[in-house]
């Protein structure tokens, strides 16, 4: 049981940190957008480029905590 609970701690906190990226991502690109429109493609493709590697930490760490769920249940 305490195992389990672990798991979802690792899940919730692997999933958080990625969360509050891309949201720090969205944030200065959208001002960098504001700035300077001119260079928008560019920053909306490293934007994209960022949040897809963010994405895919929190969903390798939703994956791990599922792996580690059924192996102790």
């Amino acid at each position: 049981m305490e195992a389990a609970i672990g798991a979802g701690i690792a899940i919730g906190f692997g999933v958080i940190g990625p969360g509050i990226g891309i949201g720090i991502l969205t944030g200065f690109s959208s001002e960098a957008i504001g700035r300077n429109p001119d260079a928008a493609g560019a920053v909306r493709t490293n934007m994209i480029l960022g949040a897809a590697l963010a994405e895919g930490l929190g969903i390798l760490s939703f994956v791990l905590g599922i792996l580690l769920w059924t192996r102790i249940g």
